[in-house]
């Protein structure tokens, strides 16, 4: 499988990593580290070191609760780091909803939309959708994400009951939509959405039924990076109130980006990218010594009994 996008065609038949690049002051877990231009496109670079191949530079936090910037100020946030990163050699992708920023951020070269509102998002002042964006780009790629209500509100309401299939019925209606346009199946990704409306146990569900949860023959992106359901599984109370400790999640955050692997997702979007990295080489070993277990039977005829 290869994902489409408008400079590469990424080759999925291993599982590849997405080196998060947040230029904000506040999202969830790094938020301000790499708020400055020079700060963030220095991290571009510390994390193709490290391993990525494919960076995703966002200028607005969607946490639970952040609150919207606009276009303009989103867009000049990442228009410089956006810049530099295309100089790189590497798949750059722009993580934004609002269409007067794809559009621009295309008109840059920018290779993938990711979008947590899978395009559905309709406060553009010109009536434009991130549809009708990405399908008058002649090949980007795009990644379309399940989320439930908006940021603001998606953790005071989250989900209800069995999350897989109405996931997997959002995304099935989203490529449907996005195809209908003229969008080739080979440029869309999907991602169920971890930590977006859902609970604890409905983002373990994803987890253990990711293929269940996604259509067919697409390439699927997991997102697990430091979300807080990692913590509530993992740490002690009193560990979790220590908020977003990047140390504390770490570990549970490359095992569940390696749990996602082994289950079929093609893109990992992650903060932590050499140590998802080296993990990833272990299951790459482990691969590579599997065999298909031998159906021939063999049969070992005894001493023929004395009449």
């Amino acid at each position: 499988m290869h994902w489409k996008t408008t400079r590469f065609s990424i080759d999925l038949s291993q599982p590849r990593v997405m080196g998060i690049v947040n230029v904000t002051p506040d999202s969830f877990s790094d938020g301000g580290t790499h708020s400055s231009a020079e700060a963030a496109m220095a991290h571009c670079d510390t994390l193709l070191r490290e391993g990525a191949d494919i960076l995703d530079i966002g200028g607005e936090s969607t946490r639970p609760g952040a609150p919207p910037v606009s276009a303009e100020q989103e867009f000049s946030r990442v228009l410089p780091v956006l810049r530099h990163a295309l100089t790189l050699g590497v798949p750059v992708s722009v993580d934004t909803y609002k269409p007067a920023v794809m559009q621009a951020a295309l008109d840059l070269g920018v290779d993938i939309i990711n979008d947590v509102w899978a395009l559905r998002w309709a406060g553009d002042e010109r009536g434009l959708t991130g549809r009708d964006v990405v399908a008058a780009s002649p090949g980007c790629g795009v990644c379309l994400m399940h989320m439930h209500r908006d940021p603001q509100t998606m953790q005071t309401a989250p989900m209800q009951g069995d999350v897989v299939p109405q996931v997997l019925s959002f995304l099935e209606l989203q490529t449907q939509y996005l195809r209908g346009l003229g969008v080739d199946k080979t440029r869309i990704c999907l991602d169920p959405g971890i930590g977006f409306g859902k609970t604890v146990d409905q983002n373990f569900a994803l987890l253990a039924r990711q293929a269940q949860a996604v259509p067919a023959g697409y390439a699927v992106l997991a997102g697990w990076s430091r979300k807080s359901s990692l913590a509530a599984v993992s740490l002690a109370p009193g560990e979790q109130a220590a908020g977003m400790n990047t140390d504390l999640r770490r570990a549970p955050s490359v095992a569940a980006a390696l749990l996602a692997a082994q289950n079929g997702a093609h893109v990992l979007r992650v903060h932590d990218v050499r140590d998802t990295v080296s993990a990833l080489k272990v299951l790459a070993a482990m691969r590579a010594q599997q065999r298909p277990a031998s159906t021939k039977v063999e049969l070992h005829q005894g001493p023929r009994a004395q009449t």
